[in-house]
């Protein structure tokens, strides 16, 4: 017995078609919004190499560790550095004498560095960052 095999037409369903672009098309959207970084807004001068340790030792140094601040090597809690800050830099009316140098190790965290540095500004000081330089030194 001899029968005839018939070809069926399957076609996709057209239905499902509009969905899915729909989708894709939220997708890359949401994946595609980029918001701006938030965070503080601060003015930092650049830095200038003069070798002149004199106008070095003018400046007011804030070192940052996760534990403990100091200002000029004095232990200060960071709830009184802003008045510490104003009163070292009672007088100065020069913005290049209201520089205050910011050190702070790795272990510092974001928000004590913004603490800080609040705190600094809120005292009159002008921000400016001590970053490692390595120096190659030859020895015969």
């Amino acid at each position: 017995m001899n029968l005839k095999r018939r070809k069926l037409l399957v076609e996709p369903p057209s239905t499902a078609a509009p969905d899915i672009a729909f989708i894709l098309i939220i997708f890359f959207l949401v994946c595609a919004s980029v918001q701006p970084d938030t965070g503080k807004l601060q003015d930092i001068p650049k830095s200038e190499s003069n070798n002149e340790s004199s106008e070095q030792n003018q400046n007011l140094e804030v070192s940052l560790t996760e534990q403990t601040v100091m200002v000029n090597g004095d232990l200060v809690p960071l709830a009184s550095l802003t008045n510490k800050v104003a009163q070292s830099l009672a007088g100065k009316t020069k913005e290049s004498d209201r520089v205050v140098i910011v050190k702070s190790s790795k272990e510092t965290n974001y928000q004590r560095w913004i603490t800080a540095t609040t705190a600094i500004e809120a005292g009159g000081g002008i921000i400016t960052i001590q970053v490692e330089q390595e120096q190659v030194q030859i020895v015969q």
